[in-house]
């Protein structure tokens, strides 16, 4: 077995990111659930992007967002995710690979549009995400190519990903491949709503295909059909060798076997909680990639999380190695790079 050259490869959803303030009231003239996520068509997208206030573009996508993070802790990350031949298609291209990120997808040719999230940020800090797929349907098996996933340490999958059918090929295929190359699976179950939309294949693929399983809370209740977390996360426990489940201010709780391991929240002043999982996965990915114990690797992830809370948009402001390494205290930035 030859040696990983990546720790990290993410497949998800490549998506550019709207992100603008809104009040409750615009939430419900538009009859959007506050905090959730749901899929629209073009038309829709285009008529909400139309009654949006000022917005902020950038790549985005929550696997595409972990993968930014992680590499901002140093880890050697790629990712696989389909764009269109197309201007959002050239600028998602750039900003990730930008950040230092490996992104070898082709780009689709003739067919939708680059995908875009319109993501509302209420004054509570609540984001409700609106997202176009466009070209990201068309992500299949045909993507995954064997050597990308042959050289990471784990590959990270995406959630959201779930929605499209051939995209759920790509998933199967992508463990299928990682297992035959001796690495590891990690998945993330993105939003409570996606889970009950796929509850049985998700289940399925944690129990038969997952190493690692990331969940927050809602996410994790739905999964299992409970409103009793720690029996959800003890049946976690015996599904998938490791779970990381985060509770927001309340922290984490990292699962292994038999092992419990409780990890503090990072005090932080929150502005958009946009994000915030998926860096919590990247510190946690970072970590565990470097052989790092589990409460480390926990710490990582609430660090991680802390700082992208802390301004608008879920790519990292601060230097993230001197925030883990503790040189730096989250939220500590120029005041003029936080928006608002």
């Amino acid at each position: 077995m030859s040696e990983p050259t990546l720790d990290i490869l993410g497949i998800g959803n490549a998506i550019v990111d709207v992100l603008a303030r809104a009040e409750d009231e615009f939430l419900a003239a538009q009859n959007l659930t506050k905090g959730a996520m749901r899929l629209t068509g073009a038309e829709e997208a285009e008529a909400l992007y139309q009654r949006m206030g000022p917005g902020v573009e950038s790549s985005g996508g929550s696997v595409a967002n972990s993968c930014a993070v992680a590499a901002a802790l140093g880890a050697r990350v790629g990712f696989l995710g389909k764009v269109a031949e197309d201007a959002l298609g050239g600028v998602f291209g750039h900003d990730i690979r930008a950040a230092g990120v490996h992104f070898p997808t082709a780009p689709l040719q003739g067919g939708a549009p680059t995908a875009r999230c319109l993501i509302l940020v209420t004054p509570d800090a609540q984001r409700t995400m609106n997202t176009f797929l466009g070209a990201c349907v068309e992500f299949s098996a045909a993507d995954v190519d064997p050597a990308e996933v042959a050289r990471a340490k784990v590959v990270y999958l995406e959630g959201y990903l779930f929605d499209p059918p051939a995209a759920q090929a790509a998933f199967r295929e992508a463990s299928r491949l990682a297992h035959q190359a001796g690495r590891q699976v990690a998945i993330s179950l993105s939003d409570a709503f996606c889970v009950e939309r796929h509850r049985q294949a998700f289940r399925r693929f944690v129990r038969e295909e997952a190493d690692i399983l990331f969940a927050n809370e809602s996410e994790l209740l739905a999964l299992y059909e409970t409103d009793d977390f720690a029996a959800a996360a003890t049946q976690a426990a015996e599904e998938v060798g490791l779970a990381a489940l985060t509770r927001s201010a309340a922290g984490s709780l990292v699962v292994a076997g038999e092992a419990r391991h409780e990890v503090p929240a990072v005090p932080t002043r929150v502005v958009d909680t946009t994000g915030a999982g998926d860096a919590y996965a990247a510190g946690f990915l970072a970590a565990y990639t470097q052989g790092l114990p589990l409460p480390e690797c926990g710490r990582w992830g609430s660090v991680a999380a802390a700082e992208v809370i802390s301004h608008f948009g879920a790519r990292p402001q601060a230097d993230l190695k001197a925030l883990v390494a503790g040189r730096l205290p989250p939220g500590n930035r120029p005041v003029s790079s936080v928006l608002g």
